[in-house]
């Protein structure tokens, strides 16, 4: 009889980086192109395989053709082949009333990504972020889950 096979070692994710992920997210706002609202949000998401994409909202005279960051950050790495994803980081607003995602952007999240999915929330300039995780924004969500 073979002795077994020596067991596979565990792979650990790294940490995340919330001070880098965070300023991908401001860097992002910078790019905002909000004439209307004045109201600049920036995202970046974490890819399982630790790849950034990063989004701001561009707006449009016909509102509802507006695109808020956070979907902006998912419909790049999507289009770029990515489906699973470990953290988010939104910035924008002030410290006493940061950007959260809207009802679009959360329901848009909870397509792709786990109820656990920590998400960052960030005031625009600076100011420590508030991670909770998606499902507190959602709980009710409706998701396809495989």
């Amino acid at each position: 009889m073979k002795p077994a096979p020596p067991p596979i070692p565990e792979r650990r994710a790294a940490p995340i980086d919330w001070p880098a992920l965070v300023a991908a997210a401001r860097a992002a706002a910078r790019r905002a192109y909000a004439p209307y609202s004045h109201y600049a949000v920036g995202a970046a998401l974490l890819a399982e395989d630790g790849a950034v994409f990063s989004g701001c909202n561009v707006e449009n005279a016909s509102y509802g053709l507006t695109n808020c960051a956070e979907r902006t950050a998912l419909f790049k790495a999507v289009s770029e082949g990515r489906r699973r994803f470990r953290a988010l980081a939104i910035a924008g607003g002030t410290p006493k009333a940061p950007a959260v995602p809207c009802g679009a952007c959360r329901q848009a999240l909870a397509e792709f990504c786990p109820p656990d999915l920590p998400v960052a929330v960030a005031p625009l300039r600076r100011g420590a972020p508030v991670v909770r995780a998606l499902a507190e924004y959602l709980p009710h969500s409706f998701a396809l889950r495989t």
